[in-house]
């Protein structure tokens, strides 16, 4: 299937050929349709699904020849639990509003820099993507209105509400008009979810893509037999006899991710950590030395890998296993992306083993645990 069949402005379909989209992921070829239909929507799907464009596209599409919101009125209203995840999502929509003949303004904010600047450039926004907790700021401070609100997304809801944005979720809620299309896309579907998604949408259609969908089988996993007290130096050793580049390692905590960070330094591999206790600055100077090559290992925590979108990241590596399989397919999804392959390395200590193994039968994929060499 191609992107012209789903309906979509032919200027999106040039914008999507110059940036070599070939054909959409089963997310995209199912909500596009949906959303432009008007249709109510709960999408359960895995970091690297193509989420984003499956909602900016249409909804942009929904924008074009529409007469300009009232000032501070916006139409478009993305909230996001992160704001690496800000930033990505607003790069997205500004990438296909870029080329249109008419201007469709849009706008990421989020907390840890000044307020100021964003009361400032909120003149003229018909699309804004925020975290929660400054979107109330902005709302107190007369800054924003979310009166005419018509499109509604909650992307990694099920983030949000793990990081304790549920109070705040409420209080925008009752802040939107009851008319508006609303877009819930989450990594899991539990009881919070279902709640959430009882509240707020309207005889929605449900999308599930799965985590096969998203192109496991392009990924290369081995596993290592290590204990913890051999881990750093295994992973200085994997990093220079494989001549690794680029390489994302997760770790469990904030404390791990800094420790590890350190010694890679402290050992000749340029390295920085990325995590939720760094300030916005030094996170976004992280990962912008990441992408064009400037340190060869970004250590980050799981929080922070909603933010990271990396096209060809060739190796990710597990210095600790995450807590529920789920996680550990975020993880890994962050490579093998793009129809492209990739690595994914997994540190296994004797005391994760079985946890191992259910994150294997989660997957449905064998990943056979080596001995280190």
């Amino acid at each position: 299937m191609s992107f012209s069949s789903l309906g979509l402005n032919y200027q999106l379909l040039l914008q999507l050929n110059k940036q070599f989209y070939k054909s959409p992921y089963p997310i995209q070829i199912q909500a596009i349709p949906l959303v432009l239909l008007d249709k109510d929507i709960i999408a359960i799907a895995p970091t690297g699904s193509g989420k984003t464009v499956a909602y900016a596209l249409p909804i942009i599409h929904k924008l074009i020849g529409k007469a300009d919101a009232k000032n501070r009125h916006v139409k478009v209203l993305v909230l996001v639990p992160t704001r690496e995840l800000a930033v990505q999502v607003e790069k997205v929509f500004k990438s296909f509003c870029s080329t249109l003949p008419e201007k469709i303004k849009t706008m990421a904010v989020f907390g840890g820099v000044s307020i100021n600047p964003q009361m400032i450039n909120m003149n003229g926004v018909q699309i804004l993507v925020a975290t929660p907790g400054r979107l109330l700021d902005l709302v107190e401070s007369k800054a924003v209105y979310l009166s005419d609100v018509e499109h509604l997304v909650l992307d990694e809801a099920d983030k949000m509400l793990n990081l304790g944005f549920a109070d705040e979720m409420q209080k925008i809620l009752q802040l939107l008009p009851q008319k508006r299309q609303n877009l819930l896309f989450s990594a899991t579907f539990n009881l919070a979810i279902e709640t959430l998604s009882n509240i707020i949408l309207k005889s929605p259609e449900k999308i599930e893509v799965t985590a096969e969908t998203v192109a496991i089988d392009l990924i290369n996993q081995q596993a290592f037999a290590i204990e913890d007290v051999n881990k750093g130096p295994f992973l200085r050793k994997l990093i220079t006899e494989k001549k690794l580049t680029q390489v994302l390692v997760f770790t469990s905590s904030v404390f791990r991710a800094d420790a590890v960070a350190e010694k890679l330094n402290i050992n000749g591999i340029s390295a920085l950590a990325m995590h939720s206790k760094k300030s916005q600055g030094s996170r976004t100077e992280a990962l912008a030395q990441f992408k064009a090559g400037k340190i060869k290992v970004l250590v980050a925590t799981d929080l922070m890998s909603r933010g990271i979108d990396i096209p060809f990241l060739p190796c990710v590596i597990n210095y600790e296993l995450p807590r529920s399989p789920k996680d550990y397919i975020h993880r890994i999804g962050r490579t093998g992306r793009a129809e492209s392959s990739g690595m994914a390395i997994s540190f296994v200590n004797s005391e994760e083993q079985h946890h191992f193994a259910v994150i294997q039968k989660k997957m449905k994929k064998s990943v056979e645990i080596q001995l280190p060499e």
